[in-house]
């Protein structure tokens, strides 16, 4: 029983192996009308060199710079060295391929050229007003290069502070000479009193202010009926200040009389004029 077990699966696996397919080797080749195959072998490889070897070169087009341009005015009949080949695209070069900031730098440059020449003609004509304004000399601008400028006949710089322009012409005897001459000049002037004041008459407001003590409003002096206040306003709107209305008053007879209407209230000040000011700058 077991025996024929053994020989049933040997004739399995016999069957199997009759029915996989068999695999190409490394020289297998198919027919061209069956597929597609490989074929590694000499004769093949020296038919494929053969062929390679009789075939004909690709012509190469020619370049730009090889190629002959006819004459100005001419043709191509005319010049048979012209070759009829087609003109490559690179050898007419287009806007396209030009620099884009070329406008821009064209631009820029003229620019800078107009503000140049601006700059310029400014320059020229300040150097012109300076040279004016200095009596006719010409005009030296600030540069290492150039040596400063020499301003002559100018009395308003002084050369005292120049050791070399004093020296040659003062010495320490001119010094001493000099001193000694001012020093005969020298007069002490002696103080003297105070002028006094002259004896006009005339009224001071100033020395009146600082006789009184009352405040201003309190009545002393007696006034008539008709200093009314119309003729108040009246009197005092023909003078510019109080201090003015106050010395009129003075000089016609005030405080005890009131002869132009500027003091209806009796206190011996007209128009509203107020001492107490000037009592204060005196301390009083």
């Amino acid at each position: 029983m077991m025996r024929m077990r053994g020989f049933l699966w040997i004739g399995m696996l016999a069957g199997l192996s009759a029915c996989a397919p068999a695999v190409p080797d490394s020289g297998y080749s198919v027919d061209p009308g069956r597929g597609v195959g490989f074929d590694n072998s000499i004769e093949a490889q020296r038919q494929r060199e053969a062929a390679l070897a009789s075939s004909a070169a690709v012509p190469v087009e020619p370049l730009v710079s090889e190629t002959f341009l006819p004459p100005e005015g001419g043709s191509r009949a005319e010049n048979p060295a012209v070759p009829a080949a087609r003109p490559q695209a690179a050898a007419t070069p287009s806007v396209a391929a030009q620099p884009l900031n070329q406008t821009a730098q064209a631009q820029t440059t003229q620019t800078q050229s107009s503000q140049s020449a601006e700059l310029a003609q400014i320059q020229q004509q300040a150097d012109a007003t300076a040279a004016t304004a200095n009596s006719g000399q010409a005009v030296v601008n600030a540069s290492p290069s150039n040596a400063p400028p020499v301003l002559l006949n100018n009395p308003g710089i002084s050369d005292e502070q120049d050791f070399d322009a004093v020296s040659s012409r003062q010495s320490i005897e001119s010094d001493a000479a000099r001193i000694a001459a001012n020093r005969e000049q020298y007069q002490v002037v002696a103080p003297t009193a105070l002028p006094s004041r002259s004896g006009s008459g005339e009224p001071n407001i100033v020395a009146y202010a600082l006789e009184t003590r009352h405040a201003p409003g309190t009545r002393l002096y007696r006034r008539s009926v008709l200093s009314g206040q119309g003729r108040y306003q009246r009197a005092c709107g023909e003078y510019a200040s109080a201090d003015q209305a106050q010395l009129a008053f003075l000089e016609r007879g005030g405080p005890d009389r009131d002869r132009l209407g500027v003091d209806p209230d009796g206190d011996g000040f007209a128009c509203d004029w107020d001492p107490r000011p000037f009592r204060r700058a005196s301390g009083g």
